[in-house]
């Protein structure tokens, strides 16, 4: 347990933080899974749908400081190279 007050704040503001993110990771990994579901289905309209909604959301994502910049739009360029596959 931490003796200083400030740290003893670090650490709860930690614990709030580290949940925040990994809701937002688990979020971004299940509509990641239905994107590649709906493209490996070759269903057209679902899978822009989808890219779309996940796209939205790697930039909520980067807006709120859970994943990197250049990350995002790996992940973004990446999905639109198989859209347009399809």
């Amino acid at each position: 347990m931490a003796n200083i007050k400030s740290a003893a704040k670090r650490a709860r503001q930690s614990v709030v933080r580290t949940t925040r993110n990994r809701s937002t990771l688990n979020t971004l990994k299940t509509l990641a899974k239905k994107t590649t579901a709906a493209v490996t289905a070759k269903d057209k309209a679902a899978a822009a749908a989808q890219a779309r909604e996940l796209s939205s959301e790697l930039d909520r994502a980067v807006k709120r400081g859970t994943i990197h910049r250049n990350a995002a739009n790996r992940r973004k360029s990446a999905l639109a190279r198989k859209l347009a596959a399809l």
